[in-house]
Parts: structure tokens; C-alpha cells; sequence
């Protein structure tokens, strides 16, 4: 019994120690492979041009017609609760994944045929917000002066009048009291109040400010997770006042991704050619034809500036815009040169001649 035992245990050690060599075996093999599938990044993809990516992008087809249009029937027989939500003084808050654009702008064109509408697209790089403000007033003042059947003042007085009044002299002229029995008011539609012209504290403020109007009523559309946290419990509760509704449409954000880059797209040479085209065009025509050797030399020579000041305030104004980089030259002395490739130079100066 002893030496059957004692050959189990050299058979059981041998088990262990094959195992454990087994495993090790495996870690140093998943080890190396994980360090070689590391190496690869996502510049190592060969991109395609963003004109021709987009074009794929807009051409998928949809998916679920059917039901999404019945989804969106469903959501227009609701048009008759949020006017009247809008009549009580809320605002409207549509979120839910798709875009809402073509949702909102129907329900303006059906529902609110009798108000003013104005919009404003949030998803822009850029909104002028007191423009936006200055329309409103108009678009009021006119709705008001239909009512009384009055036309004291000219369209081109009034557009004088407000475009010279500050920003809470519009809020004030936008929440003027009129009697209980009237009811009019102006509608302000905004695609992404969320988007990255409006997110900042200020322009939340002042739109806060503008739904708190007596005599306004806002529809917004937000997109992204962290919407809700541009606003205080103050501006979610007495301000906008909103009503807030799930509203999945499941379409494209073929108008809001127009204004962000595409990952897979290369926008190296092209981008940058881009913005050599639109710098060089808006220069003057001393500034756009400067050589680039011996620069201050032939440029004097050929009357191109008159002294280093001027040279250097045109080399400033193309290496902020990173048309021109400065290398040190193995003598000490600074040499500039152009970071685009032959193409690129090609294409640019085929559409600058």
C-alpha cells in the first residue's frame, strides 16, 4: 500500500508540475501576442478622403421604414398636447436617440401657424445669439401691430429700433405684460441646445432668460448624455419651466454631423490646402506671392516689402495659420519652409491662378 500510494503522489507531482508549466506556457504566449496586436494604431489606417466618406455616410439606406414612420405618426398626434403645454407657459424638451430637426420643424409648420417662429441651429460652430434675440422682437412687434391693425412704424424703423438695443433691453421688450385675454407670443425653436455654440454658462443664462419671457415659448432638442447638467434647479424649474418628452426618431444626424470630423477621414494634406487656399486668398497680393529663398533679398528686389517689419508681419501671419514652419539651419540661421507636399502645392496654386 505504501509504494502504490507513493507512485500516486510522484504521478500526482508530475500532473502539478505540467499543469503549472502549461499555464505559464500560455501567459508568456498571450503576453507576446497582446505586445505585438498593441503596436497597431489607428493611424496606421489608410484613410479615405472626408468628400467621399461623407457620400458613403448620407448613402446608407434606411432600415425600418415602416416603423419608423409609424413612430413619427405616433408623435404627431401628440402636436395638439404640446401646443397646449406651450399655451400653459412650459417649455418643450425633446430628447431620445436620432435627430429631432425634421420632428420639430414639422410640428412648427402644423402647429404653430398662428405664432411666430424663429430658430436657431445649435448644432453651428458659431450662433449669434443677440441677432437671434433682435428677430424675436421683430417677428413680436409685428405680430402685435397686426393686432391692434396699427403700422406706425415701417419694417426698416423697427429693424433700426431693436438692432440698437442692448440684450436686456430685448429681454425686457420680449417680456412685456399684455392683457390676460391675449395671447400672443413668439416661438423659439432650438436644434441642440446642448450643441457647442450654446453649452457655454453665458448663453444658457441669456436663454433661460429668454424662455422666462412672458411673451416667448421655447422648443429645444438635446443630444448629448450630459445635457441636464448645463442647468441649476433655478433655471430647469422657473425658467425654461420644461416638459420634457422621449422622442426617438432613430433618423441621421445628416444636418448636426455635418460640423464634426469623421474619424476614418484624411484630413491632413486636403484640410490643410483648405485653409492655405482661404489665408492666401484673404492676404493681399504682396503678401500671397513672397518666394521662399533668400527671402528678404529677392523680396526686396522685387519690391515686395520695403523693410524686415513688413517681411516678418507676413511670416507671422503664416506660421499662425501653420503655412510656413521656421527649422535651424546648421549655421545658426533660421530657415522657413512650407509643410505641404507637392500635390498639395500643386492643387493650391492651380486654384489660386
Amino acid at each position: 500500500m505504501d509504494v502504490g500510494v507513493h507512485e500516486m503522489t510522484m504521478e500526482d507531482e508530475e500532473d502539478d508540475f505540467m499543469l503549472s508549466r502549461n499555464y505559464f506556457l500560455a501567459k508568456e504566449i498571450g503576453s507576446s501576442s497582446r505586445k505585438k496586436s498593441s503596436q497597431k494604431h489607428v493611424v496606421d489606417i489608410n484613410h479615405v478622403d472626408e468628400q467621399v466618406l461623407r457620400k458613403e455616410v448620407f448613402d446608407i439606406p434606411v432600415k425600418h421604414e415602416n416603423e419608423i414612420q409609424h413612430l413619427i405618426k405616433s408623435y404627431r398626434n401628440l402636436y395638439p398636447k404640446w401646443l397646449f403645454e406651450l399655451r400653459c407657459g412650459f417649455g418643450l424638451l425633446m430628447y431620445g436617440f436620432g435627430s429631432k430637426k425634421a420632428l420639430l420643424e414639422d410640428f412648427a409648420s402644423t402647429s404653430l401657424t398662428d405664432f411666430g417662429v424663429v430658430v436657431i441651429n445649435g448644432y453651428l460652430p458659431s450662433n449669434n445669439l443677440k441677432q437671434a434675440l433682435i428677430t424675436l422682437a421683430e417677428v413680436l412687434s409685428d405680430q402685435l401691430k397686426h393686432e391692434r391693425k396699427s403700422s406706425t412704424r415701417s419694417k426698416s424703423n423697427t429693424e433700426h429700433t431693436f438692432s440698437s438695443l442692448s440684450i436686456e433691453d430685448l429681454l425686457s421688450f420680449l417680456n412685456v405684460q399684455l392683457p390676460q385675454d391675449n395671447n400672443c407670443f413668439v416661438c423659439v425653436i432650438i436644434h441642440n441646445i446642448d450643441g457647442p455654440s450654446l453649452r457655454d454658462p453665458d448663453s444658457q443664462q441669456y436663454l433661460a432668460q429668454l424662455a422666462s419671457c412672458s411673451r416667448v415659448r421655447m422648443v429645444a432638442s438635446i443630444d448629448h448624455v450630459n445635457a441636464p447638467l448645463l442647468w441649476d434647479k433655478k433655471m430647469v424649474h422657473t425658467q425654461f419651466k420644461w416638459s420634457w418628452h422621449h422622442v426617438p426618431t432613430f433618423a441621421p444626424y445628416k444636418a448636426e454631423g455635418n460640423f464634426f470630423p469623421l474619424i476614418l477621414a484624411n484630413y491632413g494634406n486636403a484640410q490643410t490646402t483648405k485653409t492655405a487656399l482661404v489665408v492666401l486668398q484673404s492676404l493681399t497680393p504682396n503678401a500671397q506671392s513672397m518666394p521662399n529663398s533668400t527671402l528678404y533679398t529677392k523680396c526686396r528686389a522685387r519690391f515686395l516689402v520695403s523693410n524686415q517689419v513688413t517681411l516678418n508681419s507676413h511670416l507671422t501671419e503664416f506660421k499662425d495659420h501653420e503655412l510656413v514652419k521656421a527649422r535651424r539651419h546648421s549655421d545658426g540661421q533660421d530657415c522657413f519652409y512650407i509643410p505641404l507636399p507637392s500635390e498639395a502645392l500643386s492643387k493650391l496654386l492651380q486654384e489660386l491662378v
